[in-house]
């Protein structure tokens, strides 16, 4: 993790940006006093995710299907 002050960020942008690319963390400093982390956002898949990834790890009994009592579907309107 760097530490940089605000004066240093602005002369040296395109510098630390490149560091941020590769993975770094900055610490942004005003005065020596840390108000803000800078981090890279997380990159988009590049491939689409695969369906049925935890297939078989789930079971939904058969009591899920069957209607409501009165009692807890009327505040439903149902």
């Amino acid at each position: 993790m760097m530490r940089i002050n605000m004066s240093q960020v602005k002369i040296h942008l395109s510098r630390y940006l490149a560091n941020l690319a590769e993975g770094e963390t900055i610490l942004l400093c005003k005065r020596n006093v840390p108000i803000a982390e800078i981090r890279r956002l997380p990159c988009k898949r590049k491939t689409a995710r695969p369906i049925g990834l935890a297939k078989g790890t789930l079971e939904i009994p058969e009591s899920f299907f069957e209607p409501l009592p009165d009692d807890i579907s009327a505040p439903f309107g149902g």
